[in-house]
C-alpha cells in the first residue's frame, strides 16, 4: 500500500478539520463519504472532490468498498462502538473520534476486536499534536523546567458570537447524556484536557470533581462551572477549571474557548497560552526559568494545525509502520480518567481511577 484510501463515516461540521490533511497529503486519498443527511454529504463531496458514486447514506455500504483502507468515524459517542466493530469486521483500520466509547467495557470490546482483526485502532486526539503542546513537551523533555510537579488546565468558554456556526442537530445530541456519556465541557471537550494531563504527567491515580450546571437557554445546559482535581504518583497534582464567560471575546476560527495550560517544574514554569482560540496576541508558549522569560512563536498555533498534524502522523504510521497516538489502550485509559471525574461529581467523593471498571 503506497497510498492510503480513506472513508469518512459522518461528514458534519468537525469533518472539515479532519478532511484538510487527507486532501493535501500525496500519501492519502479521501475516497468515500457516508452521512444520513443527504444535503450535508453531497455538499461535502462537491467541496472535497469525491464522486457521487462514492457517497453513501448507510455506513455498511461504505464498509463494503474493498478499496477503503481506513475509516474515520465522526459520529455521536454512542455510535462509536457499533460502527467501529463493523469496520474492523470488514477489515478496515479505524480512527474513531474521542471519547472512544461510553464505558470501559465497550472500549475493551473495541480493543479486543482490533486485535482479532489485526487492524489498527486509533482514538483521534488532536490536542497532543497541537504545535504549542509539542513545543512545550520538547522543552520539558529537554529539562527546561526540571522535574514536572503540577499541571493546571483551563477551559474558558467565551462569547459564542465569535465561534463558527454549529448546526442545531450537533448541539442537540450533546445534551443527551445517554448519547454522550457526560457533559459537553467536562466529558466531551474534557477528553482533550485529560489527554493533556496524561501526555505531560502520566495517568492520574485519583480524581475529585465538582461539576456545576449553567442553563444558557431552555434545553441547552453547560456542565460548568467545574473544578476537577487529580493526584499523580510521586506527590504530583493537577487540576482543570471549567468556566463560562459569556462576554469574553475569544479570537478564533472555530470554537470560542480559551484553553491555557501551565506546567510547573522544579526549576521553571511553561505556559501554553491558547488552544481552540486566544484572548490576546501573546506568544503561544512562554517559558519562565532562571529569572528570565522566553517566548516561542515559531509555530503554526491555529487549532486546525493540530488536526493536520494528527492526521499526518497517522498516515505515516499506517504506511510506514509504528504505533499510533492514541492507541486503543491509551484511549481507554483517558476515558477511564474522564469517567472518574463524572463519578466523583455524582458521588461527591474522591474516586480512584482504577475503580472505574464499567
Amino acid at each position: 500500500m503506497d497510498r492510503l484510501r480513506v472513508g469518512f463515516i459522518g461528514t458534519g461540521r468537525i469533518a472539515e478539520l479532519h478532511a484538510a490533511e487527507y486532501l493535501r497529503n500525496p500519501r492519502a486519498q479521501l475516497a468515500a463519504l457516508c452521512d444520513r443527511d443527504a444535503a450535508v454529504v453531497h455538499a461535502q463531496a462537491a467541496r472535497w472532490g469525491v464522486p457521487g458514486e462514492r457517497v453513501f447514506f448507510d455506513y455498511r455500504e461504505l464498509l463494503a468498498c474493498a478499496d477503503i483502507d481506513l475509516v474515520e468515524i465522526l459520529l455521536p459517542h454512542h455510535l462509536h462502538k457499533p460502527v467501529t466493530l463493523a469496520a474492523l469486521a470488514a477489515g478496515k483500520h479505524v480512527s474513531v473520534q474521542k471519547p472512544m466509547a461510553l464505558t470501559i467495557a465497550d472500549a475493551e470490546e473495541m480493543i479486543t476486536a482490533a486485535r482479532a482483526a489485526k487492524r489498527v485502532l486509533r482514538v483521534f486526539e488532536n490536542v497532543v499534536f497541537y504545535p504549542p503542546v509539542q513545543k512545550a513537551k520538547a522543552l520539558i523533555d529537554a529539562g527546561a523546567i526540571g522535574t514536572p510537579l503540577s499541571i493546571r488546565v483551563k477551559a474558558n468558554k467565551g462569547d459564542p458570537r465569535t465561534a463558527w456556526p454549529v448546526p442545531v442537530s450537533a448541539r442537540a445530541w450533546r445534551q443527551d447524556a445517554a448519547l454522550t456519556g457526560g457533559g459537553p465541557l467536562t466529558f466531551d471537550d474534557g477528553h482533550h484536557k485529560f489527554a493533556l494531563a496524561w501526555h505531560f504527567m502520566g495517568m492520574a491515580e485519583e480524581v475529585h470533581a465538582w461539576i456545576g450546571r449553567t442553563e444558557l437557554e431552555p434545553g441547552f445546559v453547560l456542565d460548568c462551572p467545574a473544578q476537577i482535581s487529580w493526584k499523580f504518583s510521586g506527590g504530583r497534582y493537577g487540576n482543570l477549571e471549567v468556566v463560562y464567560s459569556p462576554e469574553l471575546t475569544v479570537l478564533t476560527e472555530q470554537y470560542a474557548q480559551h484553553d491555557p495550560v501551565e506546567i510547573t517544574g522544579s526549576k521553571g514554569v511553561i505556559v501554553i497560552t491558547r488552544g481552540h482560540g486566544r484572548i490576546a496576541d501573546q506568544a503561544p508558549v512562554i517559558l519562565y526559568a532562571g529569572g528570565k522569560m522566553q517566548e516561542f512563536s515559531d509555530m503554526d498555533a491555529s487549532w486546525a494545525a493540530s488536526f493536520s498534524a494528527a492526521t499526518r502522523a497517522h498516515i505515516d504510521v499506517l504506511l510506514d509502520g509504528g504505533t499510533p497516538t492514541l492507541t486503543g489502550e491509551q484511549g481507554r485509559d483517558v476515558l477511564r480518567f474522564c469517567l472518574a471525574a463524572q463519578q466523583s461529581a455524582r458521588e461527591a467523593r474522591a474516586v480512584k481511577v482504577s475503580e472505574v471498571m464499567a
